[in-house]
């Protein structure tokens, strides 16, 4: 299994929250490699292992396949399109980007910016509502192509770095979806005593709500949501990150199940794999807020792949973060009793 190669191939495929087919798609492609009880429902890719009995436990492990963007909310007289977002978004640096806009085809457009030797106020970032896309086009143009409520997304193919990182628009998570392939892989030829689902949700950056029907379907005891955290970066702190090349990212929080982390961690140690704590004071953003309120409780944790510059065109990854995480995950699948 080439992990860099699926990384950057799951990484470059279209999938705005809320129109994530294409993603779920190539998601579904690879995962109907390693079970034939696998299935596409709401958007979800959902992939069962093995057989649930009475006494087994049963694990979900998830990791989201939707990545922000945004949704054309009006054309001007001029032509240009008005846009909303779908996730969080970086106002900061969105002027100037190339985006491509998913209408009836594929229409590339830039984001407007008034040159900097015209600009009066350079102080202030604009706000969502004043910001227009460029098709190049006319507003009768433009509406045979582009309609009210298409998606629009950062135009970035992911590329190689030195050593073994990656940078791409998407990855978060779709690294962490390669991170629960490779966890498949290695488990492929192993007697395992638990029953698992593997659920590539939708919607995560948008309230999480891929994971809040997936886990009600599936009804799992124990959850892990694969997802990405903050990795240091020059000028972030390094109370709140994470460094790369440093494995997993196991989390602490008062809404995840404590024996749960430390389990996961003590495993880390026994099998010389590398990790990292993440401390969290509340909730923690991911899909595993969803999972441990689901029905009478599901015992929750996150696995998080430190990543850089985290909902911009540019995000940045270790892949051997990603591989340590699914070494990870196989390593307690294994243990599950």
């Amino acid at each position: 299994m080439n992990l860099k190669e699926i990384t950057m191939s799951l990484a470059d495929v279209y999938g705005v929250s809320g129109d994530e087919k294409n993603a779920a798609e190539k998601a579904f492609a690879y995962l109907k490699e390693y079970t034939d009880d696998c299935y596409i429902k709401n958007g979800n890719v959902i992939g069962n292992f093995g057989v649930r009995e009475q006494g087994k436990p049963h694990v979900l492990i998830d990791a989201h396949i939707d990545q922000i963007g945004f949704v054309v909310s009006y054309i001007t007289d001029e032509g240009f399109l008005k846009i909303s977002n779908c996730g969080g978004i970086d106002r900061r640096l969105l002027l100037a980007q190339q985006v491509v806009v998913v209408g009836k085809e594929a229409v590339n457009g830039v984001i407007c910016s008034i040159p900097p030797h015209l600009e009066k106020d350079d102080s202030k970032v604009p706000e969502l509502a004043d910001i227009c896309i460029d098709i190049g086009m006319t507003k009768e143009e433009a509406e045979k192509v582009v309609s009210l409520g298409d998606k629009v997304l950062f135009k970035q193919k992911s590329a190689e770095m030195l050593g073994d990182r990656i940078t791409g628009a998407a990855l978060d998570d779709r690294c962490g979806v390669a991170a629960i392939l490779y966890a498949i892989e290695l488990l492929k030829n192993e007697a395992v005593n638990c029953s698992y689902t593997v659920l590539f949700s939708t919607q995560e950056e948008v309230g999480e709500r891929g994971a809040k029907i997936g886990v009600y379907d599936i009804d799992p005891d124990i959850a892990l949501a694969v997802d990405v955290s903050f990795a240091l970066t020059a000028d972030d702190s390094p109370l709140k990150c994470g460094k790369m090349g440093k494995g997993c990212m196991i989390g602490f929080a008062p809404t995840l199940d404590r024996a749960l982390s430390r389990q996961l961690a003590e495993i880390a140690e026994k099998n010389e794999l590398p990790y990292q704590r993440e401390i969290m004071g509340g909730e923690t953003g991911t899909n595993a807020d969803r999972f441990s309120v689901n029905c009478g409780g599901v015992k929750a944790c996150t696995l998080s792949i430190p990543l850089k510059y985290m909902h911009t065109p540019v995000e940045v990854i270790s892949l051997s973060d990603v591989e340590n995480t699914a070494k990870l995950i196989a390593a307690y699948i294994k243990e599950v009793k």
